[in-house]
């Protein structure tokens, strides 16, 4: 069959990762928290807000990176709270610095703190400097297609629409938007922010998705060890039905059984 789907492997910036689970690191109640559900998602990329967590840069506090060691882990700083591009530009520069040359980053511009809506412009120009500064941009978006398209030719390696805004569980909210994206992009799509429970993930992943990072969804769990060990089967249940192919779906029912033959 020609439309059958062949998996294959989950590459940023050279790197291949078995996981296709991506967390953060901030919102839990303490660094054992912290490492106990980051063990449990399986996860093997970390996002770090850099200007707000000690990566060393504050010598004597607790550093993030003693429960999270970068040879066990993917560190990928962040840029959360930049609210404009020379401030994000900025921050992605001082997280080289501080992880020794490290050029994988998460690029994220914000518009407002109310909504934490990306400010796209803002990050269009914040990615085009960072993509000639020699990093590797994954990058937080809209769900606006147009924008995923110029941020990819812009050189990001990965476009990061949201599912619904940051912190607000609330899901995909516009599916049409993110399966244009998806159908369109040349370079991995990655469902950003919104998502609040497992279903979410798995939704992401059968749509096509080549993984979800997510943060709220499981430090504000009532359980959080519990929901990241429940995100890593729904990212694994979802790829593997995105790659089974559902079945079509129909109007009126179809028997699960033959109905010639039957006894009479």
């Amino acid at each position: 069959m020609s439309n059958v789907r062949s998996d294959k492997p989950f590459t940023l910036a050279g790197r291949t990762f078995q996981s296709r689970l991506l967390v953060g690191t901030g919102k839990y109640r303490d660094m054992e928290e912290t490492r106990l559900a980051i063990e449990a998602s399986g996860a093997e990329i970390v996002t770090v807000a850099v200007r707000r967590t000690n990566l060393g840069q504050n010598p004597g506090e607790p550093n993030l990176l003693d429960v999270l060691p970068p040879d066990r882990y993917t560190i990928l700083p962040n840029t959360a709270g930049c609210y404009d591009a020379v401030e994000a530009v900025r921050t992605c520069r001082l997280a080289r610095e501080l992880l020794d040359g490290h050029n994988l980053v998460k690029l994220e511009v914000l518009a407002d703190q109310k909504t934490l809506f990306p400010n796209v412009i803002e990050t269009l120009k914040a990615a085009e400097v960072l993509v000639k500064d020699g990093f590797d941009v994954m990058v937080y978006t809209s769900d606006d297609p147009i924008i995923a398209r110029q941020l990819a030719e812009a050189g990001c390696i990965a476009v990061m629409p949201l599912a619904g805004l940051i912190g607000t569980g609330l899901g995909i909210c516009n599916p049409y938007n993110l399966q244009i994206i998806l159908e369109e992009s040349k370079v991995p799509v990655l469902v950003d922010a919104g998502v609040g429970t497992a279903s979410d993930a798995t939704i992401a992943m059968e749509m096509g998705c080549e993984a979800v990072l997510m943060n709220s969804a499981i430090a504000h769990a009532q359980q959080p060890v519990l929901m990241a060990e429940a995100m890593k089967h729904a990212i694994v249940a979802g790829r593997m039905a995105y790659l089974a192919g559902r079945m079509p779906k129909k109007l009126y029912a179809s028997a699960s059984s033959p109905l010639d033959g039957l006894i009479k």
